[in-house]
């Protein structure tokens, strides 16, 4: 897969975790579940913004965008749309995907709350923010639960337990 992985980390993101490879897995694997796994060996170039970013900068961003004034764990800013992800793996230019942003505070405490490392807990936001961005949404109950399921098989290829059982979270 020719995919690039642009991350920016703010100083409170642990840099001795390797942020941009856990970023390329966890993006790899959601492609890979995802309806255009095609994006995985086409001949385009595919590109995500991950910015690892403090609750203050989170909840600005989700007070402008989603006017919710409040920090969240992850949040998606898809910038391709359907007919361009399924029309992949035709030769053209480098396709942005989107933004993914994690806020350092809110993901800390939903690892330290599910006894899992905060790496374990980003990846499993990655695979998520990236879902979002390959149009992917829970919404309703039914698209919750394919998301879901795409979730934890994309997570299960990075080697990490379904998060949504109490197993998992012991």
């Amino acid at each position: 897969m020719n995919l690039d992985i642009i991350l920016d980390a703010d100083p409170e993101w642990d840099s001795n975790i390797g942020w941009d490879e856990l970023a390329r897995s966890a993006a790899t694997a959601a492609i890979a579940e995802s309806a255009f796994p095609q994006l995985a060996d086409g001949p385009r170039n595919v590109e995500i913004s991950v910015r690892l970013a403090g609750d203050d900068e989170v909840r600005l961003l989700n007070a402008q965008w989603r006017g919710k004034d409040k920090p969240t764990n992850v949040l998606s800013f898809p910038m391709a749309e359907g007919q361009e992800l399924a029309a992949a793996s035709a030769e053209g230019p480098e396709l942005m995907l989107g933004d993914i942003i994690l806020a350092h505070g809110v993901c800390e405490r939903e690892a330290a709350e599910k006894h899992v490392p905060i790496e374990r807990h980003a990846a499993h936001l990655m695979v998520h923010g990236t879902l979002h961005l390959l149009g992917y949404d829970h919404s309703d109950d039914s698209q919750a639960a394919d998301m879901e399921a795409r979730e934890v098989r994309a997570l299960a290829r990075l080697g990490i337990a379904n998060p949504y059982t109490l197993e998992a979270h012991a």
